[in-house]
């Protein structure tokens, strides 16, 4: 059994700049770091910490998948536009091009006192600085009556992966003119425009092969990512299709997953396919980790995504607190980056530069028919701030919506290469 402690801070945490602190490397054995999870977080930083300090930090990378498939990019598998496996990227060039040593387990303790962190397969992990990237977990009891037992007859499909999959197939074998019904989640969660180009994407499937269905959206938020994109979207293309109901009036009062039954204002309503997606929190390591606050996320220093629990562990992505920047892999992707400069800073003595960060988050509505919106941020001693940004604008001619969809598809080839080689 693994007792997670919290370590106490010696000095406090710097705000804006890299710790200072004497480099780990001494003439002895190379500093170790060690990256949980292999996401666009994960697997960038392990990549760039061991290509930039050229052999100088031991990185280790904890993933319990042999092969990742991304969360981004399934809506469109979904959709009819890709096949599921065009998702999925091996991790053989980080080990072969990289020198990262994979390890395919579960990470299930960190004792950050002794500096370890214990994997399901009783092997203990020594470091000198531990990044988390662990993504999301979904909140117990967010929706009455859901449960992850319950995620194989109500998908949240919001992991990539076989979730997706498992969403597809119901889809694909739903009655015709059946009910597809969205339990969509309260902020903050992951992708904030992921659930609407989901929606756009299974409209778009049942206008190919079930034309009568309808799909039911109850969501708890008065507003959305994309809002005035995505229902301009709804209504050229899957017009009387979908039926979106926010705020108040959507809150789900109970999901029945054994009788196919969702419950809204007391009124059953009957869904052949029924995707849930609950409320998010950081992933459960960094709760064992003892590094999440009351919310379920993580505080983190902006400029170099230090904990501020733990000036020992870094933070990444969709677990974190940060401020401005939402939870993406492109953001994920940018973090790491700067989080793997502030590591070999403290570690190999190299130099640090202020960090720069940037998303952009694309959707597919329709076919050929693309909507993007992004920013760029910067880091202040309380947050990652938004500097500037950009958003697609309603009534855009269709080669403009090709061309932001044909951006959407180099940013996946090149995000995907800078993660995994």
């Amino acid at each position: 059994m693994t007792i997670v402690t919290r370590r106490r801070l010696i000095g406090g945490v710097a705000a804006t700049g890299v710790l200072l602190s004497a480099p780990a490397v001494l003439g002895q054995s190379r500093p170790k770091v060690v990256v949980i999870g292999g996401g666009a977080g994960g697997a960038t930083a392990a990549r760039y910490i061991a290509k930039d300090s050229k052999g100088a930090i031991d990185v280790t990378l904890v993933e319990p998948t042999r092969r990742y498939y991304t969360c981004f990019f399934s809506n469109l598998y979904m959709g009819g536009f890709r096949d599921f496996e065009s998702t999925g990227h091996s991790y053989g060039k980080l080990a072969s091009d990289y020198g990262v040593n994979v390890v395919h387990d579960w990470a299930i303790g960190v004792d950050r006192d002794q500096k370890s962190v214990s994997l399901a397969g009783g092997a203990e992990l020594s470091y000198d600085r531990l990044v988390l990237s662990p993504g999301i977990d979904f909140v117990d009891g967010s929706v009455a009556g859901w449960s992850l037992e319950s995620q194989t007859k109500m998908p949240h499909a919001y992991k990539g992966g076989t979730q997706a999959q498992l969403l597809k197939a119901q889809l694909d074998g739903m009655p015709e003119g059946g009910t597809v019904v969205v339990v969509a989640p309260p902020n903050p969660y992951r992708c904030p425009p992921g659930p609407y180009e989901r929606i756009s994407m299974m409209a778009h499937l049942m206008k190919q092969q079930n034309p009568t269905a309808k799909i039911l959206v109850f969501d708890p938020k008065e507003k959305f990512s994309k809002m005035a994109l995505f229902q301009e979207a709804w209504a050229n293309h899957y017009d009387g299709m979908i039926e979106w109901v926010g705020g108040d009036f959507g809150a789900v009062e109970e999901v029945r997953p054994d009788a196919m039954e969702v419950v809204v204002d007391g009124e059953i309503i009957k869904a052949d396919v029924c995707n849930v997606i609950p409320a998010m929190k950081a992933g459960v390591i960094a709760e064992k980790a003892a590094v999440t606050n009351a919310k379920g996320w993580c505080d983190i220093v902006p400029a170099t995504l230090q904990s501020r629990a733990d000036p020992n562990i870094h933070v990444l992505g969709d677990a974190t607190n940060n401020g401005d920047m939402p939870k993406s892999g492109y953001s994920a992707n940018s973090q790491a980056k700067a989080c793997a400069m502030a590591v070999r800073a403290e570690l190999t003595g190299s130099k640090a530069f202020p960090p720069k960060f940037s998303n952009t988050c694309w959707s597919l509505v329709a076919t050929d028919d693309g909507v993007k919106v992004g920013a760029s941020y910067e880091a202040t001693e309380e947050k990652i701030a938004k500097v500037d940004g950009f958003i697609s604008q309603t009534g855009e001619n269709a080669d403009l919506r090709k061309q932001t969809y044909e951006e959407s598809l180099g940013w996946y080839a090149g995000i995907t290469s800078d993660m995994f080689g």
